[in-house]
């Protein structure tokens, strides 16, 4: 009988823990929370934070500079999967989320985190690896920018707010 109550308490034990892992999980595969707009960090429980200095994601543009108004085509590549991402646009001044995304892949939506269509975000946990968007800047000008992505690997491991060269915003004096 005792090893049968601890076999008994193991599996309900187990069962439990798998259920609030599965919890989180299933939180977070539709998408990055709206508490992770400012940090670009995810919420999981005990994540491990990689350097953003990785040698397998990049996010860059084939635009060097742009003009308020322009559409800028922005890709994230990668040579490994992942499952989860956040994409931003931020001006270099002041570290403020800027700008819209107009063109999104399968598998991603916007996300509204200062104005609408700011960010991007997953909306599955699909495997990615190489996405494409679109991002149209503000008709006012708002100075150079880059663009951030933080990467989702797995549920405990990821990458913060890997960025972009700067994109120069043309005419500016």
């Amino acid at each position: 009988m005792e090893d049968g109550g601890r076999a008994h308490t193991a599996i309900v034990g187990w069962a439990c823990m798998t259920l609030c892992l599965v919890s989180y999980v299933a939180a977070f595969s539709q998408g990055a929370s709206l508490s992770a707009c400012t940090d670009m960090m995810p919420r999981h429980l005990r994540v491990q934070l990689h350097s953003s200095n990785n040698n397998y994601v990049t996010v860059h543009t084939n635009m060097s500079f742009y003009f308020p108004g322009d559409k800028v085509p922005v890709t994230v590549r990668s040579t490994r999967d992942y499952m989860g991402f956040m994409l931003q646009a931020r001006k270099v001044s002041n570290n403020e989320i800027a700008g819209t995304f107009i063109f999104l892949p399968p598998g991603s939506k916007l996300l509204t985190c200062f104005e609408g269509g700011d960010t991007v975000t997953h909306s599955d946990k699909s495997l990615k690896r190489n996405l494409s968007f679109v991002w149209k800047a503000p008709d006012q000008p708002i100075g150079d920018i880059k663009f951030f992505v933080s990467i989702v690997q797995s549920y405990f491991v990821y990458w913060a707010k890997i960025e972009s060269a700067v994109v120069a915003q043309g005419g500016q004096n």
